[in-house]
């Protein structure tokens, strides 16, 4: 790794401005490093074909990190697994807007992400954040998990939210359904007027002091409106977060693997192909005008085929599509790509929020 990151603040834990314990940053980058192992290792038995080719990085302001990338395996036709661990002297435009507070202080970030992009049609694409950033005495965790189908499948969805709801639940009740909405409207293409899957989990800037937990752009949004309706949450510890934030990332597998399983065998044509390399449109779409991750990585000067290794290797656009009636593509539109509360109803009866 090139330069010299940081110091690390020191450990504070007035209510006004609770920070970190000075060994933060090596605690969460090895923990985010062993999850990348872990996904990798899984994915690698549950593809049984396909292995993972590693490159390590370095980025000449500080720091680097190591891609890994599946191509041409049995399940998955290109899969993503990443951690990065950077820092800098200037902050990015993309987190200034939301942090003005940090502005003149060297930053550190750290994180691991991954996109899936199976060949079967029934199968689908997943993605996976978790990070964690500090800049002075400013410092939060964000995150999350959203799933992104083809064809609909409510089990999935129903098996996917549950099992993130039961992750966040153990750390307080308050998290899932905020998090939830908040992800509805990040995974949510303002130029189609429609969400990119049926989510999951968000959150982002979740530091200690006592505060509303939804903390995005969209003050008069559901996720807004319901985190109002909890009132203040906290003050919360660097610990009770980072705990938070562990429970969920160890929910990903459980959350995935079994839909894989359940869907990897399922016979499929070049009509279900075609339709998922069009809706695959969509994924690179959100990823180069709105995913916070890549605009956030261009604008630190970080590797770009890192950057970029989320995008499918094969998508397609067509002028004017429209699902034909009463098909599973007309269901996707009109059922699924809308908000759902599918942890708390059956496979059946999951009712727009």
């Amino acid at each position: 790794m090139t330069a010299t990151p940081p110091t690390a603040p020191t450990e504070n834990s007035s209510p006004q401005n609770i920070l970190p314990p000075k060994n933060s940053r090596q605690t969460v980058s090895e923990f985010l490093r062993r999850l990348q192992d872990q996904i990798c290792d899984r994915l690698t038995q549950l593809d049984g074909l396909g292995t993972f080719r590693e490159d390590a990085w370095e980025r000449p302001e500080g720091g680097g990190g190591r891609s890994r990338v599946m191509r041409q395996g049995n399940v998955f036709e290109q899969g993503g697994v990443g951690f990065s661990e950077v820092w800098g002297e200037t902050l990015p435009p993309s987190i200034l807007q939301q942090r003005p507070e940090a502005k003149g202080h060297r930053w550190y970030a750290t994180g691991t992400s991954l996109v899936l992009h199976p060949w079967n049609p029934y199968i689908p694409t997943v993605h996976l954040n978790y990070r964690y950033f500090e800049a002075g005495p400013v410092w939060w965790f964000g995150g999350g998990a959203d799933l992104t189908p083809y064809y609909p499948f409510a089990e999935d969805a129903v098996h996917f939210h549950t099992t993130l709801k039961t992750a966040c639940d153990s750390h307080h009740p308050a998290y899932y359904p905020t998090f939830k909405r908040w992800c509805d409207e990040y995974f949510y293409l303002k130029h189609r007027q429609e969400t990119r899957g049926i989510g999951g989990l968000f959150f982002d800037y979740q530091d200690g002091p006592a505060g509303e937990l939804y903390r995005g752009p969209d003050p008069e949004g559901l996720a807004a409106s319901y985190s109002r309706s909890v009132g203040l949450v906290g003050p919360r510890s660097w610990s009770d977060l980072f705990a938070f934030v562990q429970s969920c990332a160890g929910a990903f597998l459980p959350a995935y693997v079994p839909i894989v399983e359940r869907r990897q065998n399922i016979e499929y044509g070049d009509d279900q192909r075609q339709f998922q390399l069009y809706r695959r449109g969509r994924y690179v779409e959100f990823n180069l005008v709105y995913d916070r991750g890549t605009i956030f990585g261009l604008q630190t000067n970080g590797r770009t085929e890192s950057i970029l290794m989320s995008m499918p290797p094969m998508a397609r656009w067509e002028y004017a599509y429209q699902p034909q009636p009463n098909t599973p593509e007309a269901e996707l539109y009109e059922t699924f790509l809308k908000p759902q509360d599918w942890a708390a109803k059956g496979p059946t009866e999951a009712p727009t929020l």
